[in-house]
């Protein structure tokens, strides 16, 4: 069981990739999907969410694409996860019914999950993903978040 909405995941994974591969040159979105076998354009909204926060820059033209706005030890998991949250859509109608009950329980596990990815950079998560074993020339390999 996973407690991270899919947008939480795309966008570190969106960003753990970026910080494996972008050695000098962008990251393109289409390079990007292909080794996450997503269609390019599930990732477009997110992409752009994350330039509009800051964690990446566009790199227009052909060989353009993206890349870090930042160090990685400048960028925490929470706050690539804060960017994948505001992405996704709205709760539903239904959900909202719970909110009085289930507000203030969700609310302290946040604050708990959020102050432990607060504390844990991107560069902290990649060493994580090479030391794993991570091939960074086919995008692949077995690692946990």
């Amino acid at each position: 069981m996973t407690l991270l909405p899919e947008g939480a995941r795309l966008a570190l994974m969106a960003t753990l990739d970026v910080a494996l591969h972008a050695r000098g040159r962008p990251v393109s979105s289409k390079e990007l999907a292909a080794r996450h076998d997503l269609p390019p354009r599930r990732l477009e909204g997110l992409l752009q969410a994350l330039v509009r926060a800051g964690i990446f820059k566009s790199v227009r033209g052909p060989s353009g694409g993206y890349e870090l706005a930042r160090e990685r030890r400048r960028l925490s998991l929470g706050e690539i996860v804060r960017i994948g949250l505001r992405a996704e859509s709205a709760p539903s109608a239904g959900a909202q019914r719970y909110d009085a009950v289930l507000a203030p329980v969700l609310a302290r596990m946040e604050e708990c999950a959020f102050a432990e990815l607060d504390a844990i950079t991107l560069d902290e998560l990649q060493t994580r993903a090479q030391q794993s074993g991570f091939d960074e020339k086919r995008g692949d390999g077995d690692f946990e978040i």
